[in-house]
């Protein structure tokens, strides 16, 4: 009898024969010619036949040509730059080369490391590599990524999201466990990898037996080259023909015209899947609901649409089509993926033959002067029109729509995306600059540098928080604020839990709002049944504690549940996101580690009583007193403390449901758009603000009416009080009594 072996799932497990062979069929003369069976050097055991089909596979991509100049490169210097489109292979083969440079020198200098700009890649391209290395995931081959970790000390290639890898700098600064690095998707230019292009400069330096490759996109290879100097480049060309239609007028109504080509391209008959690529997540709210409903009327004998939406922001699962249950399926089905920026990255399939550009984005960009997002409908650049185009690249008759004109894509959009480090909010990124300033790499050339209004904001921030002492260096707070992989402000919260004796409560808040929302998207028709089932969370204080009672009710369900198929329908038919749950008790988990890690205090739980209400709210201020916000004429018109911008509660507030408008609030998020609401709000006091916020902010805000009520809550402390509470400061932080934000 003859059965496939699969491979096992654990590295416990071991494979003794290869796939063709039953281990009850070997005899002696078996065994003698498994020893003539090629190994795998990698885990000592024979390639099973899976190995050398993938291996046909990884030939016919076009990266493999370059295989020996890029080995001889490797070898014989320290920097080396790929550039090649989306689909050649770069970023499943180069580090499998890698893997196998590191063998030929038997790891002397470490592993192999390669950095991606999101988790779901990450984690892909790790087990399509332990796949086609023919080796273990979790072993030879892992991943990184916030909150999980799949290596153990023996791994030899990790896949890491490009923050893991910023963060490991902080207790590793040299990065000795590595001797070749791999930073790939460098052309989406987030704060992480720029942050690294730059650290690693010093880096390479200080190691020169390190290696370092870049893969990017073809428009950046100048800035790279340029940034790093006379350094090995290496194209992959990739070049299939693809048909490029410009629809000029559908641009004015490009989400009619959107529609209209989908239901199009479906009657022509032409088979392939489709993917859409729309300017904001709320169009592909739209967009799914229109195309299902109207999908469902289609004639049966045109294949089923099947509508995928990819929310890219949600780091939600990639778009990967199963090939077995295609084969199975006796009906066609069409895909159509709606998505939107930064989706480019993941639609892994072959089968996709036409792709739907409207050529605009809405982009989050920061304003350091109110420290507040804008969303900003922009065109995108012709770096992502060109990754886009790409993503037809194996197929042999693509076609491209674009929802605008030659002249649109030529002179008015920019040749490359912009760095997210010139559009973010950069308090993050100074306080783990300040850390590494510990391990003496304070200086770091950027490839672009961001604007010093937002330094001096950050480093405002940072100060405002405790964060920095009087020379501008990390205090011990913000130190401790490092080591959380929170925003500065939720961390600090943490802090003050300690002091408040409710860091129990803190951490689920804190796990709650890292989380994606725990709220579902809801299908139409479905709300007021989902405002009932949610009523039931409701918790009077505010949006904070809501997320409490539901994460413990999500656990008690737990509890009480047999399975996992239990706690999936107690969420479905509660409207409430299982996997946003699963994020948030993992989340939590690591959170807990890191307190006893770093030995704070921790309380016992005491959520209920009136004094921890009270205690959650001083901590959530100790860190959120920058997001204050005030109903000024008593209708839900909200006026932030900072700056003049107005608005409403978000519709899924406690407060909203339940139609109360408490005069102040403190907020979690906040954006101007077109709806300018404020997210996860909780009722504060003026009394409370005034004790917990540091004088000097108070005195650095700008002249309003809500100052006025401020300044007399001021004004009827007694003096004895008062300077009690400038005692207590001075005592726990000295260097909060003043104002300083040096930039070094």
């Amino acid at each position: 009898m003859e059965e496939d072996l699969e491979r096992p799932n654990s590295s416990s497990e071991k494979r003794y024969f290869p796939e063709s062979l039953d281990s009850s069929d070997v005899d002696e003369e078996g065994l003698l010619a498994c020893e003539d069976l090629e190994l795998n050097p990698f885990d000592g055991l024979p390639y099973s036949s899976r190995y050398y089909k993938l291996l046909k596979e990884r030939e016919a991509l076009p990266i493999w040509k370059e295989k020996y100049s890029f080995m001889e490169n490797l070898l014989q210097n320290q920097i080396v730059i790929i550039s090649g489109d989306a689909k050649c292979g770069k970023s499943s083969q180069v580090p499998q080369w890698c893997a196998e440079y590191c063998l030929s020198v038997h790891y002397e200098h470490g592993g192999v490391v390669c950095t991606q700009a999101h988790k779901q890649t990450a984690v892909q391209l790790a087990l399509r590599v332990a796949d086609e290395m023919d080796v273990n995931i979790g072993h030879e081959v892992g991943y990184v990524i916030p909150f999980e970790n799949c290596c153990t000390s023996e791994t030899i290639l990790r896949y890491c999201t490009d923050d893991m890898l910023q963060r490991e700098m902080m207790s590793n600064p040299f990065l000795g466990s590595y001797g070749v690095i791999i930073l790939d998707d460098t052309h989406e230019r987030s704060i992480a990898t720029d942050v690294l292009l730059g650290l690693l400069k010093d880096v390479l330096l200080a190691r020169p037996e390190l290696k370092l490759v870049i893969n990017s996109s073809p428009p950046l290879i100048s800035k790279l080259s340029s940034f790093y100097g006379n350094v090995p480049l290496i194209e992959v060309k990739n070049k299939h023909p693809v048909e490029v239609v410009y629809l000029s007028g559908a641009q004015k109504e490009s989400f009619e015209s959107v529609v209209h080509l989908i239901f199009e391209i479906h009657h022509s008959g032409e088979q392939g899947d489709i993917v859409v690529f729309l300017a904001c997540e709320q169009d592909i709210e739209k967009a799914y609901e229109i195309v299902c409903q109207e999908g469902s009327n289609l004639n049966p004998d045109l294949g089923e649409l099947v509508v995928v939406p990819l929310y890219p922001k949600e780091k939600c699962a990639l778009f990967k089509p199963n090939e077995e249950t295609e084969k199975r399926s006796h009906v066609y089905q069409r895909r159509v993926v709606l998505t939107a920026s930064s989706g480019e990255s993941l639609i892994w399939s072959n089968t996709v033959r036409f792709v739907i550009d409207v050529g605009v984005e809405r982009r989050k960009v920061y304003n350091p002067r109110i420290r507040a997002s804008s969303l900003v409908m922009q065109p995108i650049s012709q770096s992502q029109a060109e990754t886009r185009k790409q993503i037809l690249g194996s197929s042999s008759s693509g076609k491209l729509f674009c929802l605008y004109s030659e002249e649109f894509a030529t002179k008015d959009m920019r040749p490359l995306k912009a760095a997210e480090m010139q559009e973010a909010n950069l308090t993050s990124m100074v306080l783990f600059m300040k850390r590494v300033d510990i391990a003496g790499l304070g200086h770091c050339d950027l490839m672009n540098r961001p604007a010093p209004e937002s330094l001096m904001q950050a480093l405002e921030d940072l100060d405002y928080l405790a964060a920095l002492d009087n020379d501008g260096n990390l205090s011990e707070f913000g130190i401790i604020m490092s080591e959380f992989p929170l925003d500065p402000q939720l961390s600090k919260s943490i802090l003050a839990s300690c002091e408040f004796d409710c860091v129990d409560e803190m951490l689920t808040i804190a796990a709650m709002v890292t989380a994606p929302s725990c709220f579902s998207r809801l299908p139409r028709g479905a709300e007021a049944a989902a405002l009932t089932c949610w009523k039931t969370f409701l918790h009077p204080e505010g949006d904070h504690f809501t997320l409490i009672n539901i994460y413990k009710a999500y656990q008690d369900a737990t509890l009480n549940s047999t399975s996992e198929h239990c706690v999936e329908k107690w969420c479905q038919d509660y409207f409430l996101n299982c996997s946003a749950l699963r994020m948030a008790d993992v989340i939590r988990a690591e959170l807990v580690e890191i307190i006893k890690r770093i030995e704070l205090p921790y309380a016992e739980p005491a959520f209920g009583s009136k004094e921890n209400a009270l205690n959650i709210k001083k901590a959530l201020l100790s860190g959120y007193f920058m997001q204050i916000a005030r109903d000024v004429d008593g209708s839900g018109n909200y006026l932030m403390l900072t700056h003049k911008q107005v608005a409403q509660l978000h519709p899924l507030s406690s407060y909203s449901i339940t139609k109360t408008t408490p005069e102040w609030v403190l907020f979690h998020k906040f954006s101007i758009s077109e709806n300018n609401y404020v997210r996860i709000t909780s009722e504060t006091s003026p009394e409370l603000f005034m004790q917990l916020a540091p004088q000097y902010y108070f005195s650095n805000l700008p002249p309003s009416e809500s100052k006025d009520i401020l300044q007399q809550v001021v004004d009827h402390l007694s003096p004895i009080s008062t300077m009690k509470k400038e005692q207590k400061i001075c005592e726990k932080c000295p260097e909060t009594t003043e104002q300083r934000c040096t930039l070094q």
